[in-house]
């Protein structure tokens, strides 16, 4: 009853109503039986001896089976409006909570989590619960409380019957047990893993489809999504052929009663003279036993919907419960920009390896650091530790001699811009985009920032100007001119420290140039961490670090590195190589 607990505490407001609706489903079904029984009491007095009272008598009986049946549905919708308002209520919290641990969450843990699995862990199975909840617990009650009155009233009227009605009853019952076990939990398990695995591969080849048009690899690209979907299936089809012959056997064992009931009737004729009696209760015996058909159907759907909001609940806790980031209670002002790491240390969750291990090195303000080295080797966990996209293990950054952990994360983010390789716009217009980095901007130092980011010629170019929307209701800018456009968004932002992830990776040379341009302003006396893939952007930075398997195996400036004849000579070596690289005359081997 630990799901109940929790599905309690989410229907805030609205807590009454859940045990309410459980109380209204009880009473509904003892209404629920009540026909049954006066029908029965009608057939009897149809069969009477005693004509003179059989008429007011059966509209008596008639009257109060209607009233009871009618009474009952009636307190079954109720029971349902209860339930859905409560469910309403604790669909629309769990959505509300998870997303409020998820904004607290370190930046982080975006990386480990695609949109299409996060989405799918928190809209689809706050739904399920809704679902459970709504329809599947309000027969709860009901399912265990009416076989233990059909129990009662098959012994009561004839209890050689009410044992032959047991015999299919408990075989269907044990096969019934033998289903719900220990596989019916596993399927579970499974099923909603296979569920995400599919939605976040189907996401992923959606907004993959642009690239793989171009690059003509459309089967490769399905590849992943194709598979998901047969592993899907295949687990699906195992696990029905196991249910197979089980499900059959039950099926035919409840919904057979009747041709238990009937033979045994006979025998029980030709041992009493009250053949009359045991017609009669044989008749009951029909009408009574689907209740039991229908009610353990009912306790195995509630048994997988029990099973499947479990799940649903543990998945939505399991997302949410990375820690999320720890708010100073007086948080230190920022004062001075430089940055040191003393002794850091960081493992990713559920690694068994640091990711970063020991790192001890300053950046001045004003100054900058490049980070190098093969790549795996931590460089961007390295970088990333500076605005928390992760909290350290062991050892403390710091910023102007004051731990990150004591800097409010808001402080902490208005000092800081950052310039990835991936960059995203909204789909807002060019002046939304830009004006994200300082919103209280005026139009003039907007177009300050367009031009110290070389985007003149792009806004200039197009229609509508800064107004132009970016996306499907406006319009499309390449890699390079979006790159330039979240470069305008950080010099507006002004921010003292900047971290890097080399902006000009995979640019074309005429936006790189642009792109280089606007990064030698955006730095222009600011505190840089950047990590470089072009060695040849980083020959005039204040020092390297080379990064290589979470440790620093090297550091100094381009020329002392060089002189060393280490990791840093050798990718240097390297890299003069490609620049000098050339396509060749074509070779005609015929």
């Amino acid at each position: 009853m630990n799901l109940l607990k929790k599905l309690q505490s989410y229907t805030t407001g609205r807590k009454i109503m859940l045990p309410l609706s459980l109380l209204m489903s009880a009473i509904s079904s003892l209404f629920g039986m009540l026909p049954y029984i006066f029908i029965w009491l009608i057939i009897r007095e149809l069969t009477s001896s005693s004509p003179t009272s059989t008429n007011s008598v059966i509209t008596t009986y008639a009257w109060l089976a209607l009233g009871t049946a009618v009474g009952g549905v009636v307190l079954y919708f109720t029971t349902l409006v209860l339930s859905h308002l409560a469910a309403f209520r604790a669909e629309n919290n769990i959505r509300q909570n998870a997303m409020e641990n998820i904004i607290g969450m370190p930046l982080g843990f975006f990386d480990n989590n695609t949109s299409g699995r996060v989405r799918k862990i928190i809209d689809d199975n706050a739904s399920i619960t809704h679902g459970f909840m709504a329809h599947q617990l309000p027969d709860l009650v009901g399912t265990i409380l009416m076989p233990f009155l059909t129990l009662i009233l098959i012994f009561v009227f004839d209890w050689r019957m009410g044992i032959t009605t047991l015999i299919p009853i408990i075989a269907a019952m044990v096969i019934l047990g033998y289903m719900m076990g220990n596989n019916s939990k596993q399927f579970m398990t499974t099923y909603m893993n296979s569920l995400e695995e599919m939605n976040t591969e189907a996401v992923e080849y959606v907004r993959g489809i642009p690239v793989v048009k171009v690059f003509q690899q459309t089967v490769f690209s399905f590849k992943n999504f194709y598979n998901s979907i047969v592993k899907y299936k295949n687990m699906v089809i195992k696990y029905t052929n196991i249910w197979e012959k089980p499900m059959s056997t039950y099926t035919v064992l409840i919904n057979g009663i009747v041709f238990f009931l009937a033979p045994a009737a006979i025998i029980f004729m030709d041992s009493s003279q009250n053949h009359i009696g045991i017609i009669l209760n044989f008749f009951f015996y029909i009408l009574i036993t689907p209740v039991f058909a229908q009610n353990i159907m009912k306790s195995m759907y509630l048994n997988h919907a029990f099973g499947q909001a479990d799940e649903a609940i543990k998945r939505i806790e399991n997302l949410v419960k990375t820690k999320p980031l720890t708010e100073p209670a007086k948080p230190e002002p920022i004062t001075r920009f430089d940055i040191s790491f003393n002794n850091v240390s960081f493992r990713y969750p559920g690694s068994d390896k640091n990711a970063i291990d020991g790192i001890n090195f300053s950046i001045p303000a004003g100054s900058t650091v490049a980070l190098v080295g093969p790549s795996g080797g931590g460089k961007t966990t390295l970088a990333r530790l500076v605005p928390r996209f992760w909290d350290t293990d062991q050892g403390e950054v710091r910023i102007g001699g004051i731990n990150v952990k004591k800097l409010s994360s808001y402080d902490l983010m208005q000092h800081i811009s950052f310039v990835f390789q991936n960059t995203h716009l909204f789909k807002k217009s060019l002046l939304e985009n830009i004006r994200l980095g300082n919103p209280d901007s005026s139009i003039d130092e907007i177009y300050k920032a367009v031009d110290m980011a070389q985007c003149r010629e792009i806004i200039d170019k197009l229609p509508d100007g800064l107004d132009t929307k970016i996306g499907i209701d406006g319009t499309y800018l390449s890699g390079g001119e979006q790159q330039r456009i979240a470069l305008a968004r950080a010099i507006l932002k002004d921010a003292p420290i900047i971290v890097m992830d080399e902006a000009t990776a995979f640019t074309d040379p005429e936006n790189e140039d642009l792109i280089r341009i606007a990064l030698d302003k955006l730095t222009e006396g600011k505190t840089v961490l950047t990590i470089a893939h072009r060695l040849n952007s980083i020959k005039n930075v204040d020092k390297i670090l080379v990064i290589n398997d979470g440790k620093i195996a090297e550091q100094g400036s381009h020329t002392e590195l060089l002189n060393k004849n280490g990791i840093y000579s050798g990718m240097w070596n390297e890299f003069q190589k490609s620049v000098k690289w050339t396509i060749g005359k074509e070779v005609n081997y015929a």
